[in-house]
């Protein structure tokens, strides 16, 4: 196999890699937005059966945010995993509790969620590449 075949054959890897762990992460955003509903109906773990499905839901989104950090960076990473669980638990807070969702928190919502999608693009593979040090 030539250099520039296993060139592209890496460089296809590492974009999988990199494509997988963010699939990973976004999964780790709703496991943390059904951790944070189940926490609100847990009314500070009083009750049963909500204080269960909290504790597997945070399991499940702290392992799955470990495994997207083995690639993503975890300030970029962990950015996301939080911006993914504020925006769905408000989203999703007065579907399930007596919560309310005024046009100035949607507003608020809203710029994180530009932010998070900032933070993503920012993490591509190319300018990962590009912004990583020579090391001689």
């Amino acid at each position: 196999m030539s250099s520039d075949t296993s060139t592209a054959h890496k460089n296809v890897a590492v974009r999988s890699d990199r494509a997988r762990a963010w699939l990973v992460l976004l999964l780790a955003g709703a496991f943390e937005v059904g951790y944070a509903l189940s926490v609100g109906g847990s009314h500070g773990f009083s009750v049963l059966s909500w204080s269960l499905v909290a504790v597997v839901f945070f399991l499940l989104t702290l392992f799955s945010l470990s495994l997207a950090l083995r690639t993503i960076d975890v300030g970029i990473g962990y950015a996301v995993w939080a911006g993914i669980g504020t925006v769905g638990a408000a989203l999703l807070g007065p579907v399930f509790f007596s919560e309310t969702l005024t046009l100035v928190k949607a507003f608020w919502l809203t710029v994180i969620t530009i932010g998070v999608v900032w933070l993503k693009l920012c993490d591509s593979p190319k300018q990962a590449q590009a912004e990583r040090p020579v090391h001689p």
